[in-house]
C-alpha cells in the first residue's frame, strides 16, 4: 500500500466521524483526465479533507517552508505534493503542475493562496486561471463550509466542472479566470451553507 492510500484511508477513519463529513456533488468530479479541483481555504486540513472526499488522488503545491523539514518534505512528497515559493512567480512550481495535468491526474488548488480563518471567501490569486487556460483541464470548484469543530457538520461541496473553452478560445487572463472560479466557490457556499 502506498502512503498516499495509507493516509487517505487513516484520514477517512479520524476526519469522517469526527467533524460528521457530508460530501455533496462527488460524481462531478470526471473520473478520467485532467482535473483542477479549485477549492475555498479555511483551515490547514483542508487539503485533507479534500483529499478524502474527492473520488480522485489529488497533487497538492504546499508552501516551501514545510518541505525544509526532511521528516515532514519526505511525507509530503510521498503523497504528491510539491512545494511552492509564496509571494513569487514560481516557474518550476507551474511546470510541475502543468506536468501533473499533461499526465492526465488530478491537481489541487486554493486560489485564496492564503487561510481564511473567517470562514469569508477571499479573492483568488491568478495562479488558478494560469493552470486552467494552459491546460485541457477540467475545472471543478469545491466548496469547504466550516467550521472545523469537533462533531459538529462540516460540508464539501463539489460543483459542476467550469467550461472553459470561451475562456481559452478569447485568450482570457488568468485573473479574470481565477474570479470567474471563485465566483462558482462563493455561490457553491452561499446555497449550501
Amino acid at each position: 500500500m502506498s502512503l498516499y492510500k495509507l493516509g487517505k484511508w487513516i484520514c477517512t477513519i479520524l476526519f469522517y466521524p469526527l467533524y460528521r463529513i457530508n460530501v455533496i456533488g462527488k460524481e462531478n468530479i470526471p473520473k478520467k483526465g485532467p482535473v483542477i479541483i479549485c477549492s475555498n481555504h479555511i483551515s490547514n486540513l483542508d487539503p485533507p479533507i479534500v483529499g478524502i472526499t474527492s473520488s480522485r488522488n489529488i497533487y497538492f503545491m504546499a508552501k516551501e517552508e514545510l518541505f525544509k523539514n526532511p521528516v515532514i518534505g519526505g511525507i509530503l512528497k510521498r503523497v504528491h505534493a510539491f512545494p511552492i515559493k509564496r509571494g513569487m512567480r514560481d516557474r518550476n512550481a507551474l511546470r510541475q503542475g502543468l506536468g501533473v495535468l499533461k499526465d492526465n491526474h488530478a491537481l489541487g488548488l486554493f486560489p485564496e493562496g492564503t487561510r481564511q480563518k473567517s470562514g469569508e471567501i477571499g479573492k483568488g490569486l491568478a495562479g488558478a486561471g494560469f493552470f486552467a487556460l494552459r491546460s485541457n483541464a477540467y475545472i471543478v470548484p469545491c466548496a469547504i463550509i466550516g467550521p472545523y469543530e469537533k462533531w459538529r457538520p462540516l460540508k464539501v461541496v463539489y460543483g459542476e466542472p467550469i467550461d472553459m473553452t470561451t475562456y481559452r478560445q478569447e485568450k482570457a487572463s488568468a485573473q479574470v479566470v481565477t474570479d470567474r472560479i471563485m465566483e462558482e466557490i462563493r455561490q457553491l457556499h452561499k446555497i449550501h451553507q
